[in-house]
């Protein structure tokens, strides 16, 4: 086991110890904790920098999200293209599962783009098809196209209500602040000419951040695990295989030493 979890370390290099663990538990259907993977690989040289813990961006609300589609949060962030200049993307991220729902690269930061984004979003959720009881809420900043008449108009039309966040302080919208940062970590290790190949980057590592990145403020699933309701399963299988695990331990313990 040892040696499989140095293997899997090698190939997914990007990976940390919280996730190798539950990546490991989940392919191999064998338990081993985060401590553990940390030690083995700090007995193969492979820890080059100590463990460190990330701060919350803010204070949790004080009304927490319940289930998907009650909350969405919005917001542009900047990125640049070589030779054509900066672009924007909008982004809809689902605030229980942070699910990014829908996504679009723009040239310019107006109501329209956000209305866009929003179509995308109610689109792919179902939110524009199903008769649902009650539509997803926007939490968004003060930017001059969240306060536009025109977003206020088309958001009226939909039945969704509108929230935005204090003045000087984009702590409160901290998931999708995260999500930026966590994006922007990735994708700017390299320079782009095209916008079409910063589009394709930024395809690539959604598709990564909703259904392989493991969170550990989602109990180590990823955002469609739980955007899409099988995160309980998924967590009682974990815990049959630790128990699983352990049994086998024990075995082996008690032959070992008689």
């Amino acid at each position: 086991m040892r040696e499989k979890i140095k293997d899997l370390a090698l190939k997914e290099s990007e990976l940390s110890p919280r996730e190798l663990a539950v990546q490991f538990t989940d392919t191999e259907k064998y338990f081993v904790s985060e401590a553990s993977v940390y030690r083995i690989l700090k007995s193969y040289d492979l820890i080059t920098s100590p463990a460190y813990v990330v701060v919350s961006a803010a204070d949790e609300f004080r009304d927490k999200t319940t289930r998907p589609n009650q909350l969405w949060q919005t917001d542009f962030t900047y990125l640049k293209v070589i030779g054509w200049g900066w672009f924007y993307l909008s982004t809809i991220l689902d605030d229980y599962s942070r699910y990014i729902i829908a996504w679009k690269l723009c040239t310019t930061m107006k109501a329209a783009d956000v209305t866009d984004t929003l179509e995308l979003a109610l689109d792919a959720s179902g939110c524009n098809n199903a008769t649902v009881a009650q539509k997803p809420r926007l939490l968004s900043d003060n930017g001059a196209s969240y306060v536009a008449a025109d977003l206020a108009e088309y958001l009226e039309g939909k039945g969704m209500d509108h929230a935005r966040g204090a003045p000087y302080h984009p702590q409160t919208q901290g998931k999708i602040e995260r999500w930026h940062q966590t994006l922007k970590n990735r994708i700017l290790l390299e320079n782009y000419y095209l916008p079409g190949d910063l589009r394709q980057k930024i395809d690539a590592f959604v598709e990564h951040y909703n259904n392989r990145r493991y969170h550990e403020s989602l109990q180590n699933l990823t955002p469609a695990d739980v955007y899409f309701g099988r995160g309980q399963t998924i967590l009682r299988q974990r815990e049959r295989i630790k128990q699983k695990t352990i049994e086998t331990r024990r075995l082996l313990h008690r032959k070992s030493a008689a």
